[in-house]
């Protein structure tokens, strides 16, 4: 079955891509509607990308209980308990299965997620 592509982006990459009964989510990043980084903290900041990936979701026709796994780079691991609180509202049940690191980012943020979700055609 071919991929197919969902959304568009200012950059070379595609918000979120279907292949067979998979969704794969791009990383996504605390901006906002206006392309602006999000002001305030780690806590502003994971709501603005958790909200980011369920948009990108829905070009799917996917929500958050459709995602299966999470990958999670953090710029700073003293930031963990903050994220992981609000992380946590977003999957209040049967959360994904998850990877979180602490990395440099490529711009001057605090987090970027990336998601895939199982969604059966």
């Amino acid at each position: 079955m071919p991929k197919q592509c969902f959304g568009t982006s200012h950059v070379p990459l595609s918000p979120a891509v279907r292949a067979g009964d998979f969704v794969y989510v791009s990383g996504q990043v605390p901006v906002n509607s206006d392309g602006q980084v999000v002001k305030g903290g780690i806590a502003e900041q994971t709501e603005q990308v958790l909200a980011n990936v369920k948009a990108a979701l829905a070009l799917a026709g996917c929500t958050m209980d459709d995602v299966v796994k999470t990958t999670v780079w953090l710029e700073d691991a003293r930031d963990f308990g903050i994220f992981n609180t609000v992380y946590a509202r977003h999957f209040p049940k049967n959360p994904p299965a998850r990877t979180t690191v602490e990395s440099r980012l490529m711009i001057d943020i605090k987090v970027e997620i990336e998601a895939v979700a199982y969604k059966p055609l």
